[in-house]
């Protein structure tokens, strides 16, 4: 079984959504998402957290208000930011902060 840990590792970077089924502004951000896959395909892995169920990891990613974005690669933490952006903004975020 593959664990985030071992998803976060990666040498492509990982944008990984914490969400809640709950929260508007979630999902409004999930087609936005949806769209930036598609844009750039396999050189980004893209992840969904709910929080809810995964209170653990939100703590450890001191996850206080949903949506949150973190963009990890090859473990580390390159680029964090709440609230719903447009594609955009998510593609330019994932470009300019890679390794």
């Amino acid at each position: 079984m593959t664990t985030f840990q071992d998803i976060i590792n990666s040498e492509k970077p990982v944008l990984v959504d914490f969400f809640a089924t709950w929260c508007g502004p979630c999902q409004m951000l999930s087609p936005i998402l949806k769209e930036v896959k598609d844009s750039l395909g396999e050189d980004v892995s893209i992840i969904k957290i709910d929080v809810d169920k995964n209170q653990a990891l939100a703590a450890q990613y001191q996850v206080r208000g949903v949506p949150t974005m973190l963009l990890f690669q090859k473990g580390k933490t390159l680029w964090r930011q709440s609230g719903v952006l447009s594609k955009q903004q998510i593609i330019q975020a994932i470009k300019n902060n890679q390794f």
